[in-house]
């Protein structure tokens, strides 16, 4: 075993001196100069950690790094950053998911999960944290500059393991599965991180096979990390679920319990204090309120608890008719363009590749989020919000052939508008032909020439106060901050297939 020896008072004394300071500053056996003849190196703030900072050579072991007072220890070298979606409650988050250890589906099969080698390099860990201030991807080179904004020793609660526990669980069953149902089960393992995607709630696997897969903690379980040592307060609920298995017994009880009765009958049995609007009604974001107090929690939002941010579960309200049609179109997230249009990617070993789709920021999104819909009939077309009736919830996670045709056609095209120089400002008709303006400005009315709902389910649309204040501008057209939204026939379609839970 490559151990490396320490105490815990070591390594805060050595860990501590290089806060504040910069990888390069902490640099002090130059690993960086490698840089030099090797731009595209991998690992460099990792290798700095390792090398430089607790002094030990690079090895290859598979084992825990270090021996922190007797107890195998696994050090990892983790970027943050400011969160990209504005307005966030988060001060960082993980720039990446965390890779841990390889999939071996030859030796998985046998193994237990308190002895498995997933276990052992999760059960200790050590976290040190670089901040990645970048919007765009770096070489090598440019890590110096990155500063190191703290570390921790961290060990999962006992409900954290419990849940990881069955996540990997999840994982060696399938390839059980796989091994005694197929002839060649090598042909099926492609199957893995798609099929698996809805169930497992900390972890995926990735890259798809044949390349070799690897365990990761999904990038919004590391961002729970990060926030809560970095001072954030995430609400613990009283009880605890340690699978998606067990979360959907709990939202079908309180279907059960809740089903029929209107918001304002949840929000006077739920005890939430409402301010109603100039139309005698209530906003929108109650609903994620009533979630939240179906809980015992007492957040304003489900993302302050720690359960639903760890596992991405986003809530998302769902208004249908009395004929289970229409509901409004789904907002999704704002677009950063430097991302969309990026041709490099950078790989949780620092090597820059290619951009692909399934490598894009998007393809993450949908891979490690799910939607909570929270499914309310409304009356009539005129009815208030306070008197539609909740149906019960459904979860739903995007499928694998979806993001591959729909959400890719839309990411294609952004790309192609963009970097092809196609990209204008395309004036708001009215139906007769002639140039909308703004009700208050008198401005006239335009949008950049973006995938639209008329032919994409997943499509882009401007968010703006005032329309003679547009933020920024992309190839020299002026517009307002862009967001993904779905279209809401197609939601309609897609939970039309999900049974409610």
């Amino acid at each position: 075993m490559a151990l490396h020896k320490f105490t815990r008072n070591e390594l805060d004394s050595i860990l501590s001196n290089v806060v504040g300071k910069t990888l390069g500053e902490a640099d002090v056996n130059n690993i960086f100069d490698r840089t030099i003849t090797k731009p595209k190196i991998t690992g460099i703030a990792g290798d700095v950690v390792e090398q430089s900072i607790l002094g030990y050579p690079a090895d290859s072991d598979s084992n825990p790094d270090l021996l922190v007072d007797n107890v195998p220890t696994e050090l990892k070298t983790t970027g943050i950053r400011k969160p990209k979606q504005k307005n966030s409650d988060f001060i960082y988050e993980a720039k990446e998911p965390m890779s841990i250890t390889a999939v071996s589906v030859n030796k998985i099969v046998n193994e237990e999960f308190d002895s498995s080698k997933f276990w052992s390099k999760l059960e200790h860990l050590l976290l040190v944290y670089y901040n990645y201030n970048s919007t765009e991807t770096v070489p090598a080179a440019e890590y110096a500059n990155f500063y190191i904004e703290g570390y921790h020793f961290h060990e999962f609660s006992e409900e954290d393991k419990e849940i990881l526990k069955n996540d990997w669980t999840l994982v060696r069953d399938f390839i059980r599965h796989l091994q005694e149902t197929y002839p060649d089960p090598t042909t099926e393992y492609h199957r893995l991180s798609s099929e698996l995607r809805k169930d497992l709630m900390l972890i995926d696997t990735a890259p798809k096979y044949p390349n070799p897969p690897r365990f990761r903690l999904k990038r919004l379980t590391v961002s729970t990390i990060v926030q809560k040592h970095f001072g954030e307060k995430l609400e613990k609920l009283d009880e605890t679920y340690s699978s998606f298995k067990e979360l959907d017994a709990e939202l079908h009880r309180l279907t059960k319990k809740y089903k029929g009765k209107s918001v304002r009958e949840l929000i006077d049995l739920l005890g939430i204090n409402i301010k109603l609007n100039k139309n005698g009604d209530v906003a929108k974001g109650v609903t994620q309120q009533i979630i939240v107090k179906m809980f015992g929690g007492k957040a304003k939002k489900l993302s302050q608890i720690e359960l639903f941010s760890k596992v991405g579960i986003i809530p998302k309200t769902i208004v249908q008719t009395t004929k289970g049609t229409r509901t409004e179109d789904m907002k999704l997230f704002t677009i950063n363009f430097n991302e969309w249009t990026s041709d490099t990617f950078e790989t949780e070993e620092g090597e820059i590749k290619p951009m692909t789709f399934e490598d894009s920021f998007v393809y993450s999104y949908f891979n490690e989020h799910q939607f909570l819909c929270i499914v309310f009939e409304e009356p009539s077309a005129k009815a208030k919000l306070l008197d539609n009736r909740f149906l019960g919830f459904k979860r739903l996670a995007i499928d694998e052939n979806v993001l591959r045709t729909d959400v890719r056609a839309t990411w294609d095209q952004v790309r192609h508008l963009i970097k092809n120089g196609l990209l204008v400002d395309v004036p708001d008709l009215k139906k007769d032909g002639t140039q909308k303006c703004g009700f208050k400005t008198g401005i006239p009315m335009s949008a950049p020439n973006f995938p639209k709902s008329e032919e994409y389910n997943f499509f882009i649309r401007g968010t703006g106060e005032d329309s003679s204040k547009k933020p920024f501008s992309i190839n020299g057209v002026e517009m307002y901050y862009q967001q993904l939204w779905i279209k809401g026939k197609f939601v309609i379609e897609m939970l039309k297939e999900i049974d409610f839970i």
